[in-house]
């Protein structure tokens, strides 16, 4: 079975592109939302949650996600405590997953994460990096009109990311999403590259 990694920066189109890979019937974990799935689902995690932030990020079993967010992502290094409890569980949970679809005869699968080549206890699971790319505006553009924030907040959530940069030097594989070039045509010369790794 060969994982495929799609990365990108925030509001790269990896989402989208994932979505298109996933109507092609290729599996995709996606591990954000699997992350936030996880805080309600593993009692432990969110134990050792409110052991590192305090017990106010929890009311009635249920993370506060709002404030958990306030406080992680405007601390650089609670961030980091945060995403060494959180990785360990997401990772057990994907190989849950994939287990899941090697018993269903699936030869290709897709994990969707932003920052998946941050992650050291990842990459050994992974085969092949795909990243998707676009233009900096554009970017910036279609995160201010999906999550309602301002051009400030935006890039600095761009530049807590690895830069697009140092994600193209590491792909196996590139997509630009930039609304210039047709993805579709796109995603199919990947898989047509991805069967013929496969079938080698």
């Amino acid at each position: 079975m060969y994982t495929l990694a799609c990365t990108g920066g925030i509001g790269s189109g990896k989402s989208y592109v994932c979505k298109v890979f996933s109507a092609m019937g290729i599996p995709v974990y996606y591990a954000d939302e699997r992350a936030k799935m996880l805080y309600h689902s593993e009692s432990e995690l969110l134990c050792e949650l409110t052991t590192l932030l305090g017990d106010e990020i929890v009311s009635e079993g249920v993370l506060q996600k709002a404030l958990f967010a306030k406080i992680i992502f405007s601390n650089p290094r609670l961030l980091n405590k945060v995403n060494e409890i959180v990785h360990p569980y997401v990772l057990k949970d994907f190989l849950a997953w994939k287990s899941e679809c090697r018993q269903r005869g699936k030869s290709l699968i897709i994990i969707e994460s932003a920052i998946i080549l941050d992650v050291q206890i990842f990459r050994n699971c992974i085969d092949g990096i795909l990243v998707v790319d676009a233009p900096i505006d554009v970017r910036i553009a279609r995160v201010i009109k999906r999550d309602s924030v301002d051009e400030r907040q935006v890039i600095e959530r761009i530049n807590r990311q690895m830069s697009s940069a140092d994600m193209l030097s590491k792909a196996d594989y590139i997509i630009f999403a930039d609304g210039k070039r047709a993805v579709l045509p796109q995603i199919c010369d990947v898989l047509k590259q991805l069967t013929t790794t496969l079938n080698c």
